[in-house]
């Protein structure tokens, strides 16, 4: 990345970490609501604002649309969970888009599997956890994003992985919902993860996009 955009872009990333730290340690003690569901958007905004000034075309626009919709969802979440999860659920549409338009020509078998596993097992284990219909219906368009994330031209262990990040941590969410009790691991690990899988992938896309970094 030249000097020159690191100056002028590297600000957003410090601001999308320096907000999800904040939310992370500050969460249980913050008051104030509107305060508390402001700084928890922020994180994934900053990504958002970050996309937006550094990612190129068409692609950049629809990864900016695709996190704008996550923070909203961040957000929403914090006040109507279904309307949270809606927003979650367009933004892995948006992201999917994204994948789609920059899929990779030759896919190893194992890629493709892995793929292939994930649109199944995805809704299916979140379903198991949840024991709610409407999640494994959500857990479609997540399934069907980290595949699409996985078997894309994007780098599999950037923006790959990070997709795969943000499905362990909504299966994490899932599973205060259901039989299993795995507390107090959903409330040390989601926003880590989740935030750490937004990261990798706004940063992947936007260096591929940008030729600052190969596809892999």
């Amino acid at each position: 990345m030249p000097r020159r955009a690191l100056v002028e872009h590297r600000p957003w990333l410090l601001a999308a970490v320096f907000a999800a730290v904040a939310y992370y340690v500050l969460q249980d003690s913050i008051k104030v609501e509107p305060i508390e569901i402001a700084i928890k958007g922020a994180g994934v905004g900053f990504l958002a604002i970050y996309a937006l000034r550094r990612a190129p075309g068409a692609d950049g626009m629809i990864l900016t649309i695709a996190l704008a919709l996550s923070a909203l969802g961040d957000m929403a979440l914090e006040l109507w969970f279904e309307a949270g999860g809606a927003l979650f659920a367009a933004s892995h549409l948006a992201a999917i888009v994204l994948y789609m338009r920059n899929r990779r020509e030759q896919a190893a078998f194992s890629q493709g599997l892995l793929g292939f596993a994930l649109i199944i097992a995805v809704p299916a284990f979140s379903y198991v956890l949840s024991g709610d219909a409407l999640i494994g219906i959500y857990a479609t368009t997540l399934g069907a994003m980290a595949a699409a994330a996985w078997t894309s031209s994007f780098p599999r262990y950037r923006v790959g992985v990070g997709a795969l990040l943000f499905v362990v941590s909504d299966w994490l969410i899932f599973s205060r919902m259901g039989p299993f009790d795995l507390s107090p691991v959903p409330d040390l690990a989601v926003w880590p993860l989740y935030f750490a899988g937004q990261l990798m992938i706004a940063t992947g896309v936007v260096q591929t996009l940008r030729g600052e970094v190969p596809a892999k």
